[in-house]
């Protein structure tokens, strides 16, 4: 069987009688996420395959950008693994994040902003023989539970930060769950406090994070892209469900599902072309770029969507508010639209 038809069974068996639950009730859909890497989804045996893995995402994304969102961390921790040098990790951390065993999460929001000049960076690292200790808090991690991985950032001195991926259950690690968010409360976030949390050598992703993150920052990018394209194209879909209703009067509101379409088709072609080709710092800029018409594509169809879809789409339970919702997190996923526009002006 194609790997796109095992991908829609998976969504249609592990994910769609779930959606309302994770919008709702803040479902956190581990089983599903595990099962894309139990059907060799992951498998980077023969080279990483970015095209498949950002169509992974826009497939998901399309059913529920919350677990779309949830799938990018596990790809950004990947990632993470993927681009060491550290070969503990690389032989046994990876393989399991790669056949669902386990699964990642990115823990780089505050050094993402750190980066560009937004924050100061939270975790702080003292080195010791074998390791280093690590204080400090994160507000926010997604994709966090028993058996979960995170990538962090700590600042061992003013000239150097470390880079590390640390289990959720390790000793002087508490986690506090977040759930009161407008959506995406399916998401598993979490608030990490770390109380000389001790992270040994083979822990470490890289000795120097300032080197590190460039290379490891056109994949973070490049993979949460197709999250607004899933969601554009549900909106779409909506529109479209809609569009005889009341005598066509929806024909005249500003917003039309062939201009939403056309633009899509304009920007997934333009992302699916960097995914072939690897997601190199050479193509920084452009992705930047590219992530934020993205995120700005899904707020105007959402949008869209809901002046087509009128009282119906008004509704709580309704798939137009829930990517309405959906689209609002998106603008505010590090890097965030005002994030992604100072990066953009700075040079």
């Amino acid at each position: 069987m194609a790997h796109t038809d095992r991908l829609q069974e998976l969504i249609a068996e592990k994910l769609k009688p779930y959606v309302k639950r994770i919008d709702t009730e803040a479902f956190y859909a581990s089983d599903f996420l595990k099962s894309l890497g139990q059907n060799g989804f992951l498998d980077s045996s023969e080279g990483i395959s970015y095209s498949r893995e950002v169509m992974l995402v826009e497939e998901i994304a399309k059913v529920c950008m919350t677990t779309a969102f949830n799938f990018w961390c596990h790809l950004a921790a990947m990632t993470y693994i993927r681009q060491s040098t550290n070969l503990h990790l690389k032989e046994h951390l990876l393989p399991q994040f790669e056949n669902g065993s386990i699964l990642g999460a990115t823990g780089l929001s505050n050094p993402m902003k750190y980066y560009a000049g937004l924050e100061k960076l939270h975790l702080r690292a003292k080195k010791v023989d074998g390791g280093y200790i690590i204080s400090g808090k994160l507000p926010s991690v997604s994709n966090l539970g028993d058996d979960h991985w995170f990538g962090i950032v700590a600042e061992v001195d003013d000239a150097r930060r470390i880079m590390a991926i640390v289990p959720c259950r390790t000793e002087g690690l508490s986690l506090k769950e977040k759930a009161e968010y407008l959506g995406v409360n399916g998401s598993a976030t979490f608030a990490c406090s770390f109380e000389e949390v001790w992270i040994p050598d083979n822990w470490i992703v890289a000795e120097d994070a300032d080197v590190f993150i460039p290379i490891i920052r056109p994949a973070f990018v490049l993979y949460q892209t197709p999250l607004g394209f899933g969601v554009t194209r549900g909106s779409i879909d909506s529109i479209l469900q809609v569009c005889n209703k009341q005598m066509g009067c929806n024909s005249y509101l500003p917003i039309q599902s062939e201009e939403l379409e056309e633009q899509l088709v304009t920007l997934k072609n333009s992302v699916y072309d960097i995914a072939k080709a690897g997601p190199s710092v050479g193509y920084w800029k452009e992705l930047l770029k590219l992530r934020l018409e993205v995120a700005y594509l899904a707020a105007k169809a959402t949008h869209g969507t809901m002046l087509h879809q009128g009282g119906a789409g008004y509704l709580m339970s309704s798939g137009p508010s829930r990517r309405l919702r959906e689209s609002y997190f998106l603008l505010n996923l590090t890097p965030t639209v005002k994030h992604l526009e100072k990066l953009l002006h700075s040079n």
